[in-house]
C-alpha cells in the first residue's frame, strides 16, 4: 500500500487523478484537426502562468534540462560570454551546461544558503562598457537549498547598469507554484517543465521566449537542430509539431491548465505558501535550521533542512522511504549528507503535507534526533487550523 503514499521530494510532484486520466488517451493522430483545436489553446493558455502577453510559449519533448540548452542554443554563439551566480546545485549545472557548449562563462561564487547577488550582478556589468556580456543566467528557485531568488532585483540591476544582456531564468520549481512575472520582470527566456507545478508526468520542457530572445536567434550560432526554436514555432502556427509530440502530456498539460485556472492563479499561489508555512514552523518547532539563509530567500515549494551535527541526513532520508514508504529529497551537491528536502508543491493539501511532516518526524525519533515526537506535527496542525477558511457553522 506504500505505492498509496504522497511524494514530498521538489519534484517530479504528485499526479492527481484527474490528470491521470487526461493523459489516459488512446494514440491519436498528431496531424489530425482536432489535435490543432488542442494545441493551439494551450500554448496561448500558458501565457497567463508565465505573466507574458508579448511573449511565445514554446515546448519540447524533454526535461528541463532540454530547455536550458534550447535557452542558450537558440540565442549564443560560441565563444560568447554569459554571467551566471552558483549558489546551489542547479545553478551549478548551469554553468556546466554552458561550458560544455564552449561559453565564456564568468561565474560569481555565493554561499549555499543565499539568492541570486543582484549587486554583485550590477557591478560586473557597469565595469562591461563594450557590452561582451551576452546573458545573465539566474535560478530563480534553487530547489538544493530551498531559495528563491529576486529576479526583480537582477533586472533592477541590469537596468541600472544599462546593460543589454538578455536575461535567461530557470523556474522549473516555482512556475505555477509561485508567482512569475516575465513581461514585468523583463525575462527574455524563462524555463519550465511539466513535472512539478503543473502536476504532470516528466518529458516536457516548457519555455516562456520574449521577443527581444526570437530576435537573437538571427545571430545565434551554437549548433541545434531537436531545440530550434524557429522550426518549432513555424510547425505551431498551424497547429502542429516538426516531430512526433509528447501527446499524452499535451492533453494533460490542457486539463492541468484548467485545474490551476479553476482554483485560480492567486489562490494557487497562496495554498502554495501556506504549505510552506506549515513546514517551516515544523521546522522551527524541531529546533533545526533551513538552509535559506533569511525569510526573504524562503521558497514556497521546497524547504531544505540542515540535520544536527552528527547526523547523516541520506540515512534519514533512506529509513523514511524504508520504514514508512514516503520519499523525501535527498541533499544534492554541498548538502548532501547535511540535508534533506521536503517538497511542498503541486497537488498538495494541508492533511497531506500533515502526513509527510509526521513520517520525517517518526524517522527522527527512530534515529535517535533530538527532537521531541509530535513536536513539529503539533506547530504545523496550530498554524494550518487557525489560517484555514472556515465554514459557516
Amino acid at each position: 500500500m506504500s505505492d498509496q503514499n504522497p511524494v514530498f521530494i521538489p519534484g517530479p510532484t504528485n499526479i492527481p487523478d484527474r490528470l491521470r486520466n487526461a493523459m489516459h488517451v488512446q494514440t491519436r493522430d498528431h496531424r489530425a484537426p482536432d489535435f490543432v483545436e488542442t494545441l493551439t489553446p494551450v500554448l496561448n493558455d500558458l501565457k497567463r502562468v508565465f505573466g507574458t502577453e508579448t511573449g511565445e510559449i514554446i515546448t519540447f519533448p524533454s526535461s528541463g534540462t532540454g530547455g536550458w540548452e534550447a535557452a542558450i542554443t537558440n540565442t549564443l554563439s560560441p565563444g560568447d560570454k554569459v554571467l551566471i551566480a552558483r549558489y546551489g546545485m542547479f545553478s551549478h549545472r548551469w554553468i556546466d551546461l554552458c561550458q560544455r557548449h564552449g561559453l565564456e562563462v564568468q561565474i560569481v561564487e555565493c554561499p549555499w544558503g543565499n539568492g541570486a547577488p543582484a549587486d554583485k550582478f550590477e557591478e560586473i556589468l557597469r565595469e562591461d562598457s563594450e557590452k561582451s556580456i551576452k546573458a545573465v543566467l539566474v535560478t530563480h528557485n534553487e530547489t538544493a537549498t530551498g531559495v528563491r531568488s529576486d529576479i526583480a532585483a537582477v533586472r533592477g540591476a541590469m537596468d541600472a547598469a544599462d546593460h543589454s544582456a538578455l536575461l535567461l531564468v530557470d523556474c522549473v520549481s516555482s512556475l505555477a507554484s509561485m508567482p512569475f512575472e516575465m513581461d514585468t520582470w523583463g525575462v527574455d527566456i524563462a524555463v519550465s517543465g511539466s513535472q512539478k507545478g503543473f502536476m504532470l508526468a516528466t518529458g516536457m520542457a516548457i519555455l516562456g521566449v520574449s521577443q527581444k530572445a526570437l530576435s537573437a536567434m538571427e545571430t545565434a550560432q551554437l549548433p541545434r537542430t531537436f531545440f530550434d526554436f524557429r522550426d518549432m514555432m513555424n510547425a505551431n502556427s498551424n497547429g502542429g509539431f516538426p516531430y512526433t509530440p509528447p501527446l499524452q502530456l499535451i492533453y494533460g498539460l490542457k486539463e492541468s491548465l484548467e485545474m490551476l485556472f479553476e482554483e485560480g492563479l492567486d489562490n494557487v499561489y497562496a495554498r502554495h505558501f501556506r504549505l510552506a508555512e506549515g513546514v517551516r514552523k515544523a521546522v522551527e518547532a524541531w529546533g533545526l535550521k533551513l538552509c535559506a539563509n533569511s525569510p526573504e530567500l524562503y521558497s514556497d515549494t521546497v524547504s531544505a533542512i540542515y540535520v544536527p551535527e552528527g547526523f547523516d541526513s541520506n540515512k534519514l532520508t533512506d529509513h523514511a522511504f524504508n520504514a514508512y514508504g514516503v520519499s523525501f529529497g535527498i541533499g544534492l551537491g554541498e548538502m548532501n549528507g547535511k540535508a534533506f528536502r521536503i517538497g511542498h508543491l503541486g497537488s498538495l493539501t494541508d492533511v497531506m503535507v500533515l502526513s509527510g511532516l509526521a513520517t520525517i518526524e517518526m524517522a527522527m525519533a527512530d534515529l535517535n534526533y533530538p527532537i521531541q515526537l509530535g513536536s513539529g506535527v503539533a506547530a504545523a496542525q496550530e498554524y494550518y487550523r487557525t489560517t484555514a477558511a472556515k465554514a459557516d457553522v
